[in-house]
């Protein structure tokens, strides 16, 4: 069940939660050098996904509030333990890796489970489990679940060993080996591993659990055997790994005492509940033309380019039928108002800006409908790839020290860390509508067999109720344009109370969907961070299961947003009583 595993120590200038960086070394836009950076060494990439990972999480800018309203980043000395682990029927492994805190509490037995954030590597949750876990005596499990950043370059033959560096693909061993490394660019594990990652997120966060509890006994064998009935077990996780530790909720037996799900990305029947690949599909296609009727928008990334491009868009929709008017600002409105009839609410969408600005709806779209229709290398029904580009955007092939960086810096889903995602004749115009978006809608809304595996697909990933009398608590925000609340968090809510489950709902106003980008001024004075909410769900969750406190009532909390240029204190979060 876990093979490649391997342990270590973390002391000193290099501990658990941030490698040694401290805050003000997780602060720095610069990520911590490799002394040779087409080699750098196992401890040199830990140290660097940490910053990756904390970076690309929390907002860790001075006046967002870490460190001082809310959040923990201070040495905690401790070992690793880290694995392969393969489901039955799993062709390829996920990672799973345990922080065991030197001061950790025998006492209390205390073990978090997370996934990771969107589809990051196995440090991708570590601003959510280990910042509120690890300084509390509590060790902290986690999983990759299946996707992460074990990409196969195809031009040099190299894939990633279970310590992060480049190694052959014929060397064994390797957290990904995709069926075919034939041609030439990128092998992505989330899109090409076959195996579904979603369908399976519940059963990664047990298997964490299951090693958790094995290499706890390795680590401490004076107070073994550690098992579910003597150690208390609290899965949390943010947006995939939100959806990921709710999934795991559904699981039968008592190995499980509490959950808390941050903006999950999660999907049921009825209720309103849409799949991700339904809304961002939709979000693909409308949006950019839509942003054009909203006035008053969040700051997107090179703004004039995505009013171009919204220009073309509407005028691409309108031709094929798709929105009505003639002339942009009817087109617009007519785009917008597609969004609201599908559900979006209109703080949805204006959030939704950051991910219009940033491609990342098709980048999403591309990765998931590959991962869901099963489809290997070389086989997305709608001609994409990845790939690195030359200056011309044409593919080439990686560089050594780009293809060494890419375990500890990339998010798991390109574009980032030097690759880009590749379309046949995507160098054409982004902005008005270009096919491999329509190919992308129809795989949702399409009869062909393509169609229909991508939808097998999603419908393995709808979830059920959490098992009866375990504790649930969810938080998401409002605003959220990424995960709407209304497509995700809401439904899973209604049809858990419809079947009788305790679920417990805070929903927050002017909070979206990336903490991490609020260190950009505009979001920054508009929107809260969600991580404080996070935190204080863990806290209320722990005193209930000490039997100090009740769980939190619902609530729809009126956070107060803080305003350009103003510090965030801890009355803007107007967290409940």
């Amino acid at each position: 069940m876990f093979t490649a595993a391997f342990a270590s120590d973390h002391r000193d200038r290099d501990d658990l939660l941030t490698g040694g960086l401290g805050l003000e070394g997780l602060r720095s836009t610069l990520p911590p050098a490799f002394a040779d950076p087409q080699r750098p060494t196992p401890g040199e990439l830990r140290r660097r996904a940490l910053w990756s990972n904390w970076r690309g999480i929390a907002d860790l800018a001075p006046g967002g509030g870490f460190g001082d309203v809310y959040g923990r980043s201070g040495p905690v000395p401790g070992r690793e333990f880290h694995a392969f682990a393969t489901l039955p029927g799993a062709s390829q492994p996920h990672r799973v890796l345990l922080q065991v805190p030197d001061a950790f509490d025998l006492r209390r037995r205390c073990l978090l489970v997370s996934a990771s954030s969107g589809s990051r590597g196995i440090y991708g949750a570590i601003a959510v489990a280990g910042a509120w876990g690890l300084p509390r005596g509590c060790a902290v499990a986690y999983t990759d679940k299946g996707a992460g950043t074990d990409y196969v370059d195809r031009d040099a033959g190299r894939g990633v060993g279970i310590d992060g560096t480049p190694r052959a693909l014929d060397g064994g061993m390797l957290a990904f080996a995709p069926d075919t490394t034939a041609g030439s660019g990128v092998a992505i594990k989330h899109a090409h591993s076959r195996d579904n990652p979603e369908a399976d997120w519940g059963r990664h966060v047990r298997q964490a659990a299951e090693f958790a509890l094995q290499a706890l006994d390795e680590a401490l064998p004076h107070a073994a055997p550690f098992t579910f009935a003597n150690t208390r077990v609290i899965a949390v996780g943010l947006s995939n790994g939100g959806g990921a530790v709710l999934r795991a909720a559904e699981l039968e037996g008592d190995w499980l005492d509490a959950v808390v799900a941050g903006e999950p990305n999660v999907f049921v029947d009825g209720h309103g509940g849409r799949s991700l690949y339904d809304y961002t599909t939709e979000a693909a296609l409308l949006m950019p033309c839509a942003l054009l009727h909203l006035d008053g928008l969040p700051q997107p990334p090179a703004r004039d380019q995505a009013e171009a491009a919204g220009r073309l868009r509407c005028e691409a929709l309108q031709a094929a039928g798709v929105v009505d008017g003639v002339d942009p600002a009817a087109q617009a409105r007519s785009a917008f108002e597609r969004l609201r009839a599908g559900g979006w609410s209109e703080a949805s969408i204006r959030a939704g800006a950051l991910s219009t600005g940033f491609d990342l709806w098709r980048a999403v779209a591309a990765t998931y409908a590959s991962a869901y229709g099963r489809f290997g290398v070389g086989e997305h029904p709608c001609g994409f790839a990845f790939a690195a580009r030359q200056t011309d955007g044409t593919p080439r092939a990686a560089t050594a020290a780009e293809r060494a960086a890419w375990w500890s810096d990339a998010s798991g889903i390109p574009p980032g860390a030097g690759l880009d995602l590749v379309e046949a004749g995507d160098g054409a115009c982004v902005g008005a509508a270009p096919p491999g978006l329509q190919c992308l809608r129809a795989l949702h809304e399409g009869s062909g067999e393509h169609a229909r595996r991508v939808r097998a697909g999603i419908d393995a990933t709808r979830a059920s109720p959490p098992r009866q009398g375990l504790p649930v608590m969810i938080v998401h925000g409002r605003d959220d344009g990424l995960v709407p609340i209304d497509f995700s968090s809401a439904p899973y809510v209604a049809a858990a109370h419809a079947a009788g489950r305790d679920v417990r709902f805070w929903q927050v106003r002017h909070v979206q969907h990336f903490d991490a980008f609020l260190g950009l001024p505009d979001y920054g004075a508009r929107y809260l961070p969600l991580l404080p909410y996070v935190y204080a769900a863990l806290d209320r969750v722990e005193a209930y299961l000490d039997g100090s406190g009740p769980l939190p009532t619902d609530a729809v909390i009126a956070a107060r947003p803080r305003g350009a240029g103003v510090a965030l204190q801890a009355d803007h979060l107007a967290l409940p009583a």
